[in-house]
């Protein structure tokens, strides 16, 4: 949960770098999030409920879309690659894929223009920090 609120708290920090832990974990969580909100909904029954499942998810996806497109160019920028190449995914058949490859790949060891490696940094207790507040 605090890498969640980690990437929540940084919506709009476009610079620095992301580790796979912080992207992965703030992406399992909204996947979650979001299939509890139309399983609730779905399970209440009535197709009134079900149009308005559907409105509140897709409110909760119009809310973090930010926060999401900020945690991939963070995750972009460890790989070493610019925020732009997000773009890719747009390439019929072959861009979401690798968009996916490039997501999953591991940290730019070192320095980068981007900043230091954030695995050196001691973040789990930064992000351990933010949990208790």
């Amino acid at each position: 949960m605090n890498w969640y609120l980690y990437c929540i708290k940084n919506a709009f920090n476009f610079s620095g770098r992301g580790r796979r832990k912080e992207y992965w974990i703030f992406l399992l969580y909204n996947v979650v999030i979001i299939f509890s909100i139309i399983l609730i909904g779905t399970s209440l029954g009535s197709i009134r409920y079900r149009d308005t499942t559907f409105s509140i998810a897709a409110l909760y996806v119009l809310f973090i879309l930010i926060p999401h497109l900020a945690a991939v160019v963070r995750r972009l920028h460890d790989t070493g690659r610019s925020g732009t190449w997000w773009f890719i995914r747009f390439v019929p058949l072959v861009g979401s894929i690798w968009l996916f490859i490039l997501l999953i790949e591991n940290s730019q060891h070192g320095t980068n223009k981007w900043g230091k490696n954030p695995k050196g940094l001691g973040n789990d207790s930064e992000i351990n920090q933010i949990g208790r507040e």
